[in-house]
């Protein structure tokens, strides 16, 4: 019994990445997610008590996975500035991803406290792992400049995401230039 409901839980998320992937937080829907797995949808309520929950356990789920392979990335750079690069690439590389694409779709407004809480130690988590090497590149500020980082890195997601004129290979390359040039390009 235990092994059927963590199948259908496995299924439940996987149709709520499919469903927030096409359609953002407005085609995460219960019913949605009963026809997506053919489950009734009152059945959906004894997994998950709210979108909220299911947007919650996704995030639990897929970022530490998307986390893991940026660290994978950076630690196959051999210099501070290839570990920037990779960390800026890799993000970059993830955004066709459905599990990145899941969370991106997700609109920190449409969750509860503690729902965005663990979304913000996850984002923390991510920031905190390129502070040696930005450390290591002379920043006084490692912290800071952590979060700077991050922002162009979130910059270039959502240009990625909005389908901009621009070649997502185009928008990754401006990103990491100014992560390691800064404007001077």
């Amino acid at each position: 019994m235990a092994e059927h409901r963590s199948m259908q839980r496995g299924a439940l998320l996987d149709a709520a990445r499919s469903l927030l992937s096409e359609g953002g937080t407005e085609a995460l829907t219960f019913p949605a997610l009963a026809e997506r797995t053919g489950l009734a949808r009152s059945s959906v309520y004894e997994y998950f008590r709210s979108r909220a929950a299911v947007v919650e356990e996704l995030c639990e789920v897929d970022f530490p996975v998307w986390a893991a392979e940026v660290s994978a990335a950076m630690e196959g750079a051999d210099t501070a500035e290839g570990k920037v690069e990779a960390y800026v690439r890799r993000q970059l590389d993830l955004v066709g991803d459905r599990r990145h694409r899941a969370v991106v779709a997700i609109s920190a407004a449409e969750l509860d406290a503690g729902a965005r809480e663990k979304i913000r130690a996850a984002h923390g988590g991510l920031v905190a792992m390129i502070g040696e090497a930005l450390r290591e590149l002379g920043h006084a500020e490692p912290r800071l400049a952590a979060m700077l980082l991050q922002g162009v890195v979130d910059a270039a997601v959502r240009r990625i995401e909005l389908g901009a004129a621009e070649d997502p290979s185009a928008i990754t390359e401006a990103a990491v230039t100014m992560a390691l040039r800064g404007v001077r390009g």
